[in-house]
């Protein structure tokens, strides 16, 4: 049952984890890999600003199911956050950047191998061919997880100007959607980039890290390609997971993982131009065709090295989330306008804010989220429910000096 006085005070709507599903495992859909990385595509997918993410397709990519399960679990549609025991955090274009290496600060709108001796038209077709599969197979697979829509076929025409459009806000505003809809406990097939949201947990997640994938290079994504989980019994597996997430303390999750200097090391000069930047800090509309979603980085300001206060109440666009252009929908080209509006502006919201030695929730933050938060959602009898432990003293002083 919502309490109405807890959602006009938060904003977020806090539902229950159902118990007649309490082991749901979502199933992912599996990305092709018919047509390998050709040497002489390279020219054109750099030119398409496709060229890092193209490299990820060299190795299979496998979802931990049950892992990424519990995480959905912690997903509110509502603010685009996972609902974490010591607060809320996200995937941002920050991440898109680091971990795809896809541009972010743009605008946005049956092959086999090509034959040795081609000549440049030819390479040309192929290449073509092989960025509709990594458009259509890898940042906007469908629940098909075999066919490819016709829309990018005009894109891919004109090769020249596809360099510039903003791939990263749409993928994550794929993603969003996708994670959205597999919140609902009917949908048990999640779809979208992938190969963004498992390391992005793995990133920020220490806990999760499967082992012996200490080496990485660019993008950050590819350091679990070729990551296997091999699980069989899934059921017990998502109770642990769930289990794992209830028990994590804030210095379990890694608020700024790509200010490391190994990292430094090895990031592509492009994504630290002040024009990509200064965006991961910008609260605006992402835009893929039809689906609209809502960068709401002011909720997880920690991950951008400042401290969070208490949040504002989410922006309600509870509307959009049905809306995907399909039926004969007429709405977006009446309403497209405005949110289209919001992304020109975007360099008008970008969030101000102090950078601290010690970024975190603040004190007040953390009072908030343990009266209102759904931290836990394992049985007490497992928990030890540990909903006394006092908010840490070095949240007081968090930011301070």
């Amino acid at each position: 049952m919502e309490d109405p006085d807890l959602i006009a005070a938060t904003g977020v709507i806090f539902r229950e984890v159902p118990e007649e599903h309490p082991r749901r495992c979502i199933s992912s859909v599996r990305r092709q890999q018919e047509m390998r990385l050709d040497e002489r595509y390279v020219p054109y997918l750099q030119m398409a600003s496709l060229y890092h993410l193209a490299r990820l397709n060299d190795r299979w990519f496998r979802l931990d199911e049950p892992l990424v399960s519990a995480f959905v679990e912690r997903w509110r549609p509502e603010t685009h956050t996972f609902h974490m025991p010591f607060g809320e955090c996200t995937i941002t274009l920050q991440d898109v950047a680091y971990q795809l290496g896809l541009p972010v600060d743009r605008h946005y709108e049956t092959f086999g191998e090509c034959p040795d001796g081609a000549d440049e038209e030819t390479v040309r077709r192929f290449a073509r061919a092989y960025m509709m599969m990594l458009l259509g197979t890898q940042l906007f697979a469908d629940k098909s997880g075999n066919r490819i829509h016709i829309r990018w076929l005009p894109y891919v025409a004109r090769l020249e100007e596809m360099g510039g459009y903003s791939w990263g806000s749409a993928a994550l505003a794929w993603l969003y959607r996708c994670m959205c809809r597999v919140a609902n406990r009917h949908v048990v097939k999640l779809a979208g980039p992938l190969q963004l949201l498992q390391p992005w947990i793995f990133w920020r997640f220490p806990t999760f890290r499967p082992a012996g994938y200490d080496a990485f290079s660019w993008p950050l994504a590819s350091r679990w390609s070729g990551y296997n989980p091999g699980i069989s019994n899934k059921g017990p597996c998502i109770q642990m997971a769930r289990l794992k997430i209830d028990l994590l303390q804030p210095r379990d999750f890694i608020w700024m993982p790509y200010s490391a200097l190994d990292v430094i090391q090895v990031v592509h000069p492009e994504v630290l131009e002040p024009r990509h930047t200064m965006l991961w800090r910008c609260v605006t509309s992402l835009i893929y065709f039809a689906v609209v979603e809502w960068h709401q980085v002011d909720r997880v300001l920690p991950q951008f090295g400042g401290v969070q206060p208490p949040p504002r109440p989410a922006l309600n666009i509870d509307f959009l989330m049905s809306k995907d252009g399909r039926g004969g929908d007429r709405w977006f080209p009446s309403h497209l306008p405005d949110w289209h509006l919001h992304w020109q502006e975007r360099a008008e919201h970008i969030l101000q804010f102090d950078i601290v030695s010690d970024p975190g929730p603040s004190h007040e933050f953390l009072a908030w989220w343990h009266q209102h938060g759904k931290r836990f959602l394992s049985p007490e009898m497992l928990l030890g429910d540990p909903r006394g432990i006092p908010i840490p003293e070095e949240a007081t002083q968090r930011g301070a000096g």
